[in-house]
């Protein structure tokens, strides 16, 4: 049985004109995992980012269609590791955090381990307010929904287990990439530990490419969307509370009258009362039948992990 120290780590660097800070960032990661792989994936970058990256020592690949998500699903699906490191290449968070989330996933004490921002220093760090609060109401609404806790939902500094990175179906395009991959870990019941690192802000002359407004209403998109896909009897059983409550008041006015005189002279209403039933039992059975379908293929899930993990014990072998 090979040891840890046959492990193959990948660092996994995404990359669009950070031309200011990639080289440090390759240097300081090389210095606390001197036998990882250093991916760096530059995305149509302008300022020659792959080039310098190239120059430091980093396997250097292109993906060209634009955004995060596209090019954290081409790494994922290229990239053969034991464990792999992500982080952004703006110089942010702290490389000597590294060996000890490494450590978490090779000794299987972990599927997914978050570099913490939220519990040290991003909210003194970080000059972007709109970005704490939309930290904190992205983290709160996640936890409430999912029933989880999570510190740091957005973070760009994690590291994976095989397991997850192979198995995980990314959909998400740019920067709510990080909100996709905290919900899959929590909906498929992955391991996730947290670990606190001291971020700093992006250095003089560095650019984030993160749009407060636009992205913010992406992420929140993409909350909705999971819980719905995730959760659908919970997520369509509001729908059908909300229905079945104004059915039942605009009933109430109907059947007062009813009792009163015997007769119904408040036909619309009683249309439209039987109406939003309907479409309080029709969002019931929605979110059922999709319940039912969400159930089969977790369970499909954890059979397709388990033939995963047999290729691995069978390789090792």
């Amino acid at each position: 049985m090979p040891g840890r120290n046959d492990k193959k780590v990948a660092v996994l660097i995404p990359c669009y004109n950070e031309a200011g800070t990639i080289e440090k960032v390759i240097r300081d990661y090389r210095g606390v995992l001197p036998d990882a792989d250093i991916y760096v994936y530059d995305n149509n970058s302008t300022d020659g980012t792959d080039e310098i990256a190239a120059r430091a020592g980093a396997i250097v690949r292109h993906e060209y269609k634009q955004g995060k998500g596209n090019v954290i699903r081409t790494m994922f699906r290229e990239i053969e590791a034991d464990c792999y490191l992500m982080i952004d290449g703006d110089d942010t968070y702290p490389a000597e955090n590294a060996p000890d989330m490494v450590r978490l996933i090779l000794e299987k004490k972990a599927d997914m381990v978050n570099g913490d921002r939220l519990s040290s220093t991003y909210f003194t760090e970080n000059k972007r307010p709109f970005h704490n609060l939309g930290n904190v109401m992205v983290r709160g609404l996640i936890n409430r929904l999912f029933h989880t806790k999570v510190n740091d939902i957005m973070t760009g500094y994690r590291a994976f287990s095989r397991d997850f990175v192979k198995t995980f179906p990314i959909l998400s395009q740019g920067f709510e990439i990080e909100t996709e991959m905290t919900i899959h870990a929590v909906d498929k019941n992955f391991l996730i530990r947290e670990i606190p690192v001291e971020y700093r802000d992006r250095p003089e002359g560095s650019v984030s490419k993160l749009n407060t407004y636009a992205d913010g209403m992406k992420v929140l998109g993409t909350i909705f969307k999971l819980y719905k896909d995730y959760k659908p009897m919970a997520f369509f059983g509001i729908f059908a509370l909300v229905f079945l409550l104004a059915s039942v008041g605009f009933f109430i006015p109907v059947l007062v009258d009813y009792i009163r005189t015997g007769l119904v002279p408040r036909y619309p209403t009683m249309i439209v009362s039987v109406t939003l039933a309907l479409f309080a039992l029709l969002s019931f059975l929605i979110g059922v039948v999709l319940d039912v379908i969400v159930k089969k293929h977790r369970q499909l899930y954890e059979l397709f992990l388990n033939l995963l993990q047999e290729g691995e014990h069978d390789k090792d072998a």
